[in-house]
């Protein structure tokens, strides 16, 4: 697959323009608040197109292609469809997040919990953003040279080199910008393709008469499905996730007051509520075109069968809309490894540099360590990503499933009830850890002889049951839900 000179030239302007961004964001940037929550002053539409954009990944999206034709059918809407579900959920306490006034997650655990607490999730939650970021790269790099036809390495220097630019120059409000660009071009490139495949392949009806019967159903397709449990399972681990991830509830924390974070979740939602369907039926149709014998299997066979949207715009769009589609599905990946990148460096500057490194350094200093540190884990990503050394990205992803594992009824739970308390945290944070790592790699999924398939399900209630046990059993000095002031600590 080869791009010519126009889509090559759509998708480099694109990228000039992400650079152009972060030089702007930067002449707004006057403080450490400014930098790593945007100076709070994000308002709900904002919001929603940052949360959209970091959730949505261009690995997923073109997933969600993948497999709309390979058996789900309509059903592969809820891979996105339930992270709409779970900004519906986190919308009830959004406001809480932002009450909070802390710019990290481990912040609220050092500021409610005591230092234990805050180094320990400094820790768990830094890893898997290394992790993530690296992984970002990789899928980025392998989607730009995949359709504009460089080599691998190339496509790895000039993703990571972009990234790290204009998410350091700006911080969270680079990030959000660029945020709210790239969802535009993702939803937009995905949209303007569906009427151009539509036609190649004669029609709606032409396509629903080339597909098996059972394709446009939700819950029960022709082949592999997903089914009530796997939409409750999904739900489940992106509330999880969300909720602790710096990368995604430092959005809430940058908000305006919280009416703008919860209004900000509820358009995040209906953003992903639109879009779920849009990749499933280009998947639809491309899965029409094969059965039809317009595509042949081995027509996308040297890129893989994630890349058989791309194989398709080449062949029927003109190269302007074409360009179009390939900047929005790059920058879908771009948008979720620049969160991770700040998150890493907002939790490294925020929560260890600070507290015991350097316990007197100045909001700027703490901005600039924050900056060094996202260069340092731009440049190990480029690196894990260069030599492809996956091994090292698996073992650091690992994590992302530990971070919420223990410590989201700490986080969540601890914001209502008086009585969570520093033992019942740390509890918690050990609970979920063993119950993952022990689903992960011991018993490869199986529990009482059960399947189970989301291993931070059965971490969760582990991680809550010795929450509330030890809370009971070793309960506060003080009840109260009050943070305390970073000078008390």
């Amino acid at each position: 697959m080869q791009a010519n000179l126009m889509v090559i030239s759509i998708v480099v302007a694109y990228m000039l323009f992400m650079l152009w961004i972060g030089w702007y964001s930067s002449t707004k940037v006057r403080s450490n608040a400014d930098f790593m929550v945007a100076g709070r002053r994000l308002g709900p539409l904002m919001m929603a197109g940052t949360l959209a954009a970091t959730e949505i990944g261009g690995g997923s999206s073109l997933g969600v292609v993948q497999n709309g034709m390979s058996g789900f059918g309509l059903s592969a809407s809820w891979y996105i469809a339930t992270m709409g579900l779970a900004f519906i959920i986190l919308s009830f306490i959004a406001p809480k997040f932002r009450l909070s006034e802390v710019k990290t997650v481990p912040e609220y655990f050092r500021r409610r919990y005591g230092k234990e607490c805050g180094f320990i999730t400094s820790v768990i939650m830094l890893l898997p953003l290394i992790g993530l970021t690296a992984g970002q790269i990789i899928a980025s790099a392998v989607i730009c040279s995949t359709m504009l036809g460089i080599s691998y390495s190339s496509a790895v220097i000039l993703i990571s080199v972009i990234i790290t630019i204009y998410s350091v120059m700006g911080g969270l409000w680079s990030v959000t910008m660029t945020d709210n660009v790239q969802v535009f071009l993702i939803v937009a490139g995905m949209i303007i393709a569906i009427p151009f495949a539509l036609n190649f392949a004669g029609g709606w009806d032409a396509v629903v008469a080339n597909i098996p019967e059972g394709t446009l159903a939700l819950f029960d397709g022709p082949g592999k499905s997903y089914n009530v449990m796997d939409i409750v399972s999904l739900t489940v681990m992106y509330v999880a996730t969300f909720a602790v991830g710096q990368e995604a509830v430092s959005r809430f924390y940058a908000a305006r007051d919280g009416h703008a974070a919860k209004a900000g979740a509820w358009w995040a939602a209906i953003i992903n509520f639109i879009y779920a369907f849009i990749p499933t039926i280009l998947g639809i149709i491309m899965l029409a075109l094969i059965n039809m014998g317009k595509f042949k299997a081995e027509d996308f066979a040297s890129v893989g069968a994630r890349y058989a949207l791309p194989v398709l715009a080449i062949e029927v769009m003109p190269a302007a809309i074409c360009g179009l589609l390939f900047a929005g599905i790059i920058s879908a990946t771009m948008s979720s490894a620049d969160s991770d990148l700040l998150g890493a460096g907002s939790i490294f500057a925020n929560d260890i540099y600070k507290q015991f490194i350097r316990k007197d350094a100045s909001s700027k200093e703490v901005m600039r360590v924050t900056q060094i540190t996202m260069v340092l884990v731009g440049v190990a990503s480029m690196l894990i990503a260069l030599y492809n050394t996956q091994s090292i990205v698996t073992i650091l992803m690992f994590s992302f499933t530990l971070r919420a594992a223990g410590s989201l009824f700490p986080y969540v739970l601890g914001m209502y009830w008086d009585k969570a308390s520093k033992a019942g945290t740390i509890a918690s944070l050990i609970a979920g850890t063993v119950m993952v790592v022990y689903l992960e790699q011991f018993s490869k999924g199986n529990l009482f002889g059960m399947h189970i398939s989301q291993p931070i399900i059965p971490g969760l209630v582990a991680g809550l049951i010795f929450f509330v046990l030890f809370s009971y059993l070793m309960p506060p000095a003080k009840r109260t839900t009050e943070l305390a002031a970073e000078e008390d600590i």
